[in-house]
């Protein structure tokens, strides 16, 4: 085992070691108990003292500690949902990250407050698409000429302000459960697509859901002068892709497919659609969150799983259904480091601000991007 120059050694969280492995093949491994054994009580007696005044969502990449918790779990749009259908509660306190407050807030009350425990628990995918590169995009598109016939769609997991950019320019929200029937959509009232802010979604769903080709794909990198594209190249595009990905799901690699079928021999492969497109061609299973989970649940006695997507989620998973094999389909640890700011610790202090009377972290929108968000999530919820 290596160790650093203190003698602590680095696979810590791993049981056993592999020299190709961060924290060992024994993968997730075991998160460090809280430092405060009372967190737990704590968290316990200020959600009973809050009663119906709180509820408490739970995305399905947070940690066991604080999913015990969650009065919902799931993944970003039903745990939106389901505080939109919660209109007495006064607190929504979102164990997920910020753009997921953001949506709890528009589809709530007014008189509802959402809390995140964390305020630095953002999401890099949604943070590669500000609204000032997408507005420069969307200028360079009508320099092209095809802004008329382009239709913005974009992944929940972006920020309010991206969402409402859609809602103004006659786009929409999708989810990865929901992308092939909003990408249907906006083709039928437009040429093309522009889609944020994760290219990979973009590409699987309309390559692999809708027979279109690699070559009808172009990818728009925000950081290049007109995106590093030609007029000419945005002409001939059916998709044009944001440079934008999830930090998780783009580390799983075509290797890691190749890897775990020769180390498990029969081994199904399931994976997300935020993956790359040559992980997601090679994998058995593509789908949700909310898929990978049924998947599972329906899947036979005995029968072996890789499943590549967060790894709080994979290892919840190998516990709820000990039957089966469930593995991590990459050999390295891959929690997600901002969702994984939501810990005991925070959720604690958040609970227990709010039944002291103090409101902290509230996630507001303002009401015009509200308005606009929500233009574009009716559009969305409109879909057949």
């Amino acid at each position: 085992m290596t160790t650093t120059e203190t003698g602590l050694p680095l696979f810590v969280l791993g049981r056993g070691t592999d020299p190709h492995s961060e924290r060992g093949v024994d993968c997730p491994g075991e998160l460090p108990s809280a430092s405060d054994p009372a967190l737990v009580e704590r968290a316990r007696r200020a959600k009973a003292a809050l009663g119906d005044r709180v509820f408490v969502l739970g995305h399905h990449y947070q940690r066991d500690e604080v999913i015990q918790f969650a009065d919902v779990t799931g993944d970003s749009f039903k745990l939106a949902r389901e505080a939109a259908a919660r209109p007495d509660a006064e607190y929504i306190v979102f164990c997920g990250v910020h753009f997921m407050a953001e949506s709890a807030d528009i589809l709530t009350g007014d008189s509802q407050k959402v809390v995140l425990p964390d305020l630095a628990a953002g999401c890099s995918m949604a943070d590669m698409a500000t609204f000032d590169q997408v507005e420069e995009c969307w200028e360079a598109l009508e320099d092209a000429g095809i802004a008329g016939v382009t239709v913005p769609v974009t992944y929940m997991n972006s920020s309010a302000d991206i969402k409402a950019f859609c809602g103004r320019n006659g786009g929409a929200v999708c989810t990865s459960s929901n992308a092939r029937r909003a990408l249907d959509w906006a083709f039928s009232r437009g040429e093309k697509v522009l889609f944020l802010p994760d290219q990979h979604l973009g590409r699987n769903t309309a390559v692999l859901e809708m027979g279109l080709s690699l070559d009808d794909c172009v990818v728009y990198n925000p950081h290049r002068p007109n995106g590093g594209l030609t007029a000419q190249q945005l002409a001939d595009a059916k998709m044009i892709l944001w440079k934008g990905h999830c930090s998780v799901h783009g580390r799983f690699t075509a290797e890691c497919v190749d890897d775990v079928r020769e180390r498990i021999p029969g081994v199904n492969v399931l994976v997300h659609p935020e993956c790359r497109h040559e992980v997601v061609t090679k994998a058995d299973h593509v789908g949700s969150t909310e898929y990978i989970i049924k998947k599972l649940e329906e899947a036979p006695a005995g029968s072996s799983w890789a499943v590549g997507t967060e790894l709080n989620l994979v290892k919840r998973l190998g516990q709820m259904f000990p039957d089966k094999n469930v593995t991590f389909l990459d050999r390295t640890v891959c929690y997600c480091s901002t969702m994984n700011r939501i810990d005991l610790p925070h959720l604690v202090w958040a609970l227990e601000s709010l039944a002291a009377g103090q409101v902290v972290n509230q996630i507001t929108v303002d009401e015009d991007t509200t308005h606009w968000a929500k233009v574009a999530l009716d559009r969305m919820l409109a879909l057949p």
